[in-house]
């Protein structure tokens, strides 16, 4: 009996099988069309086949695909000038020898590490930072690193500023960021003493699409000056336009020690990644954190197209006009629906948390919305890789306002026949 390729292929796969996509809209061999509210795997900022991306890695493959990165490029050093130019002020040197998030996060640590001579690492309660075996052992979720015997020291995780189900049992307009004054208790108590950053998302990616609230970001900055810890910020999915500004720290009012970037970065789909760094966390050799495929040619050049439109100001504005219309037609159902017990976003990162009658998180209710969600034309994915009770809503940026009623007119429609 001849094996299927379905068991040939190590991990799970879906029956469907995708042939093509183009903009939002991902299609079957059925013909099929889908409108993708996870942007693949939350890193198609342009969508699928973006004709300027096409055009610009098409160009560049004609001269080259990938060159070593001891060598400077005209697209390499495009990108690098375009990160700095659409930074925080105070970033100012660029790292694109990474493939990916994962390499960029394990990378910037590193930097703090080398740079203020400490070891330990603080991170987040449901913080997802990557897959390589330093970043599972620094998130923040017992089942991520449970098969593993051997997992990488130094890290202690605090409570993440959940506001929807604070860890402290308080509510914003009284709590007074215990989620930050508090860190001085487990810096304490709970470290060595020889803590080298802090490495947070600004919106959780796979933690539940927390969105820090306001003053968190400056507090922990003014935190980490107290004690000299570096300040990196995990924008990976956060970052290249995705809550309506070039990277959430601007949102936010921050400055970080260092912002990490993947995903977006490529606009259609190319693997690229980057570690943006002040002065103050240079320095380390390039030999301790150096991948054969960064600065990838072909990434780098679809990396510069993709900054051009998405720093567009009008393309920004739309990002906000359309997420927000997304948040306020969300909210009038979580009116109608008991089961939606949250609604929460900045741009185009936007969550909705799922909960049962006593308003506990309903994981069951949001798999199976997740599951049936193609019925309704909607590709939808949940948080903690299906043991969170959120639903994530992050479509290509290139979202129109008809696309975003298309989006809340389908969910609609599979929240009432999954719920009645």
């Amino acid at each position: 009996m001849e094996t299927s390729v379905e068991d040939m292929i190590y991990y799970d796969v879906t029956d469907h099988k995708m042939v093509r996509g183009e903009g939002v809209y991902l299609y079957d061999d059925a013909g099929e069309a889908y409108l993708d509210c996870a942007s693949a795997t939350f890193n198609l900022s342009l969508g699928y086949s973006h004709p300027a991306v096409i055009g610009a890695v098409q160009k560049q493959a004609e001269l080259a695909i990938h060159l070593t990165s001891s060598f400077r490029s005209e697209p390499v050093d495009d990108l690098v000038r375009k990160l700095v130019a659409c930074s925080p002020g105070n970033l100012t040197r660029v790292h694109v020898k990474v493939g990916g998030g994962s390499e960029a996060n394990e990378g910037a640590i590193k930097m703090a590490q080398n740079a203020t001579g400490r070891s330990e690492v603080i991170t987040l309660f449901r913080s997802h930072l990557g897959q390589t075996m330093m970043m599972t052992s620094m998130s923040g979720n017992a089942f991520r690193k449970a098969p593993f015997p051997l997992l990488y020291p130094g890290s202690l995780q605090v409570p993440d500023p959940y506001c929807y189900r604070c860890f402290y049992g308080q509510d914003r307009a009284h709590c007074g960021l215990m989620c930050v004054d508090r860190l001085d208790d487990f810096l304490e108590y709970a470290s060595s003493g020889r803590v080298a950053a802090i490495i947070v998302e600004p919106i959780s990616g796979n933690g539940g699409n927390i969105v820090s609230p306001d003053g968190y970001l400056p507090a922990l900055r003014q935190f980490c000056d107290r004690h000299g810890i570096a300040l990196i910020l995990d924008e990976i999915q956060t970052g290249i336009g995705r809550t309506g500004h070039m990277f959430a720290a601007q949102h936010f009012g921050v400055e970080p020690d260092a912002i990490t970037v993947g995903k977006g970065l490529g606009g259609s789909g190319a693997q690229v990644a980057a570690i943006l760094t002040n002065n103050r966390l240079a320095g380390l050799p390039g030999h301790h954190h150096s991948f054969t495929y960064g600065a990838n040619l072909l990434a780098a050049a679809a990396a510069s197209v993709t900054l051009d439109i998405v720093g567009r100001p009008e393309f920004l504005a739309n990002v906000t006009a359309t997420g927000a219309h997304i948040m306020a037609r969300l909210t009038e159902l979580q009116r109608r629906f008991r089961c939606i017990g949250d609604v929460r976003g900045v741009g185009l990162m936007i969550g909705a948390e799922l909960v049962n009658d006593n308003r506990e998180p309903d994981v069951a209710l949001t798999n199976e919305l997740a599951a049936r969600s193609m019925e309704h034309g909607l590709i939808l994915r949940t948080s903690r890789y299906g043991h969170g009770n959120v639903i994530k809503i992050r479509p290509p940026l290139i979202l129109t306002m008809a696309q975003a009623d298309e989006i809340c007119d389908r969910f609609e429609s599979l929240l009432s026949a999954v719920t009645s």
